[in-house]
């Protein structure tokens, strides 16, 4: 059928449209150049933290760095994998003097930023595989069905991956307001890790249509085999017999018609 080549197209845009807005937010701190160095995950004030090498500083994917004049990401330090939001750990600043109340003796944020990590990770292992198996979704109903199971799983992880850096970016950002500290959640990393929900979730409802498309017709009973052959067996003999009698009432007419001659 013609719907199911097209929603199939559609589903599989869809879904590579989240893919590349999942890359962006991935590869935050870890490539500075446009539009990376415009994606953090929230920026604060952190000119009362001793050492301080930036203020203020904002916390990306894979680096915490500072604020540009033009408002990119600059002096970013060292990639590290899932790096966590923790002030007070080695990989941000290593100290407590100056760091707002809120974050210290807690490993609160800490877990909720790694956990975000690990599961960011996932979401973008299953859309990509899922992006493999969607190019025959277009072509067959089980391309579809297949694309639309591995569609759920990555809505699922990344579901769970928004859910939690909305969390800890919204959480932080209270604690440092509430240290009389300016802090702000960064807006394309928010938009574009819940567009790639939507493109998912859009994506995964479209591939399980597609799949169902002409699941009726490719259903319809088709007289075949044995039931068949009996059918036009019984079909055959039910003419024979109608020929039959028909021939027996002719000949029994043609009688008597040429006895009342005779008689």
């Amino acid at each position: 059928m013609a719907a199911r080549p097209i929603l199939g197209l559609v589903a599989l845009f869809l879904l590579a449209g989240g893919i590349l807005l999942q890359f962006l937010v991935v590869l935050s701190g870890g490539i500075n150049s446009f539009p990376e160095n415009l994606i953090y995950f929230l920026q604060a004030s952190t000119d009362d933290i001793v050492p301080q090498p930036r203020n203020p500083s904002r916390w990306t994917f894979f680096a915490v760095c500072g604020v540009g004049d033009d408002g990119h990401n600059v002096n970013c330090g060292d990639p590290v994998p899932a790096l966590p939001f923790d002030p007070t750990h080695h990989t941000n600043f290593n100290t407590e003097d100056g760091v707002p109340g809120e974050f210290i003796d807690t490993h609160y944020y800490y877990n909720l930023s790694r956990f975000m990590f690990a599961f960011y990770i996932i979401a973008l292992f299953c859309s990509c595989m899922t992006l493999l198996v969607s190019i025959l979704a277009p072509l067959s109903r089980l391309g579809a069905l297949v694309s639309g199971l591995g569609g759920m799983g990555a809505l699922f992880f990344q579901i769970l991956a928004a859910s939690l850096m909305t969390a800890w970016t919204v959480k932080g950002r209270d604690a440092f307001r509430a240290a009389d500290l300016d802090a702000k959640v960064g807006v394309y990393a928010m938009a574009f890790t819940w567009t790639s929900v939507a493109c998912f979730a859009l994506a995964t409802a479209l591939f399980c249509v597609a799949g169902a498309t002409g699941r009726h017709r490719e259903r319809e009973p088709r007289p075949s085999g044995a039931r068949g052959r009996f059918g036009g067996l019984f079909r055959k003999k039910s003419a024979r017999s109608t020929h039959s009698r028909g021939s027996f009432l002719d000949s029994e007419s043609q009688r008597r018609v040429i006895k009342d001659e005779y008689t």
